[in-house]
């Protein structure tokens, strides 16, 4: 959108002698900026074609200035907030601020070039003042293929980037108002979906919409009031986040963090941080991660730093704004070719998961020496998607059902709360895509969901129970997935347990069946087969012996503990039974074992 200049020279200047504006001013904008960010977002899932995006919500807007700083956000995927901001980074030394003009959009997805992986695409629209861009609108969304050797987006075999889709480093899609079609045709000819240029309009429109919004908000603020606005709130995130860090006790924190395997099986996938406080400054250094050339698994830098951000954000003050004071305040060390920040043209579609979410994992386990009372890992234990592909026999084309109805799981507790929900925090506002809609969109039935009694992690506050799907596939089909957290689930804190790991078979039920070891690759399912998703459990937090008993009691009733689990994890003692809901606490009995535990751990009775 052209701002009109005249309104920018008006009464309504905000601005101080020194350049700077008042607190109140840059807080009613922040907040301007974060509902356009919201309506963006909504944007997307009220006018998207496919279900990743119209049901679960895979998306995340942000608002950059015109340099690429981030300067709100929405309430959306964690990791996306900065694999939104480094692809605009990179339109803008690649074009110049002179070739960002009123009414332009971009498109990227390459992962080299600031993103996570090839399914998330960027979309972007500036607001221009005096031919420079003042302000940027990014709606970031994940989309269910990017074209390459298989369906689906995850090509967890490929021998580099190329054999997982095409890259599209940057795009002027509208070219000043006007739609460029080539361009458009070459993005859907180079995917599979029908729905995609669906959900790529979805995106246009939204980034088109705020950028209106945003040239009202400049012109009837002005550029410079808005610009440092936009100054004092970086500021003020940065000094806040200085105040959080100050209070911490300095120290240097070490931990591991291994994920079972890469999608070719080889084991033992190793992180390793070093987080250090010094006062106010925080320093994050993945060096010791794994260095192994040969591995199946990486995490590009932008996908590294919005893990390493978003557990470290879990950790401070809710109130401190997401913005780029936020994350400039961290100095992250991550060597180049490890697995965390991998050398040009790796594969990279699979470590977007992992060992992109484990990130959060080996931050929560090291800061837990520190601010053990803030220690949750925000991560997930899943590996990919799990792809069923096959032909829909109402319209005799090929589906591809990415399973978007079935995760849920590894939600670990907190000091003060059990684990609660059904998808950790990492996953943000998304949301599991319904099954009944599902189910009208794709062959296939879902008989079973509910959670996995004894699957949560013990402790003085117990971890959420994973969760168990049984789905079945009505017409012949294929799975394509890779599945991690069977030798490595969630981890407990502060002396808690872990959570249950995962598994999951194919054909389950039949003479035939196949438990997923590490990558199912185009397993053939015929019509009635049954696929048997068993999602792990969070970890626990603390001492499981210093459960409140009834609390314990409470979980037999609700079934998220047995009673042989209450007395094996909990040493609590139950009499009574389940079935006729006459159970009991036995005091007595409950104190003998559990000083008896004690004992035999070399504490104090």
């Amino acid at each position: 959108m052209q701002v009109d200049m005249q309104a920018l020279a008006g009464p309504r200047s905000r601005l101080s002698p020194d350049g700077t504006v008042d607190v109140v001013t840059a807080e009613v904008l922040r907040g301007a900026m974060e509902t356009v960010c919201f309506e963006m977002a909504t944007y997307v899932s009220r006018t998207a074609t496919t279900p990743i995006l119209n049901q679960s919500n895979e998306r995340n807007a942000t608002i950059l200035d015109g340099t690429g700083r981030l300067a709100a956000l929405s309430v959306g995927i964690p990791q996306f907030m900065l694999t939104s901001t480094l692809p605009v980074r990179f339109a803008l030394d690649f074009f110049g601020a002179e070739e960002m003009r009123t009414g332009d959009v971009f498109v990227a997805n390459d992962p080299y070039h600031g993103g996570g992986h090839l399914p998330d695409y960027n979309v972007f629209a500036p607001v221009v003042v005096d031919n420079r861009p003042v302000l940027i609108a990014s709606i970031q969304c994940h989309h269910g293929d990017t074209g390459g050797a298989v369906p689906g987006g995850y090509n967890v075999t490929a021998k580099d980037i190329w054999g997982e889709g095409v890259r599209w480093p940057v795009l002027k899609v509208i070219d000043q108002g006007r739609e460029r079609r080539d361009v458009l045709y070459a993005l859907q000819a180079n995917n599979r979906l029908e729905g995609y240029t669906g959900d790529l309009r979805a995106q246009i429109g939204a980034a088109q919409a705020a950028a209106r919004r945003l040239g009202d908000l400049v012109a009837s603020y002005g550029a410079a009031v808005v610009e440092a606005a936009i100054d004092r709130m970086i500021d003020y995130a940065s000094q806040r986040f200085a105040d959080e860090v100050a209070a911490w006790p300095d120290g240097t924190y070490e931990a591991d963090a291994f994920v079972d395997h890469d999608p070719l099986g080889n084991p033992d996938i190793r992180l390793h941080v070093k987080i250090t406080v010094d006062g106010s400054h925080l320093v994050v250094d993945y060096t010791g991660s794994d260095e192994r050339q040969d591995l199946q698994a990486w995490s590009t830098f932008g996908n590294t730093r919005g893990y390493t951000v978003a557990q470290i954000a879990s950790m401070m003050d809710p109130e401190i704004p997401k913005n780029e004071g936020f994350f400039n305040a961290i100095d992250l060390i991550v060597p180049e070719g490890c697995v965390l920040n991998p050398l040009p043209g790796r594969p990279v579609s699979a470590g977007t998961h992992h060992p992109g979410a484990d990130i959060g994992e080996v931050i929560a386990v090291a800061l837990s020496q520190a601010i053990p009372e803030r220690a949750v890992p925000q991560t997930y234990k899943t590996g990919i998607p799990t792809t069923i592909v096959g032909i829909d026999p109402k319209s005799g084309k090929q589906f591809i059902d990415a399973s978007a109805e079935v995760y849920a799981g590894w939600c670990s507790a907190a000091k003060g709360m059990d684990g609660w929900g059904a998808v950790s925090a990492s996953f943000g506002n998304l949301w599991k895509a319904t099954a009944e809609i599902n189910e009208s969109l794709y062959p296939h039935i879902q008989w079973s969901r509910d959670y996995r009694t004894d699957s949560g992690g013990p402790g003085r506050w117990r971890g959420c129970c994973g969760s168990h799907y049984v789905k079945e596939v009505r017409v012949p089909a294929r799975v394509y997935t890779y599945v991690v957290g069977m030798k490595y689930p969630m981890p407990g804190i502060a002396g808690g347990g872990k959570g249950a790991p995962n598994k999951l078979t194919l054909r389950a039920g039949s003479d035939d069946p196949f438990v997923v070891a590490h990558t199912a690759d185009w397993i053939p399912l015929e019509a009635g087969d049954r696929i048997v998703y068993d999602y792990g459990g969070g970890g626990g937090w603390g001492d499981p012996l210093e459960r409140d008993p009834q609390a314990v009691l409470d979980d037999v009733l609700d079934e998220y503990v047995s009673v042989e689990g209450a007395r094996r994890d909990y040493g609590v003692v139950l009499t009574g039974s389940l079935a006729e809901l006459d159970l009991a606490v036995n005091e007595t009995a409950t104190a003998q074992l559990r000083d008896e535990r004690r004992r035999q751990a070399g504490g104090v009775a």
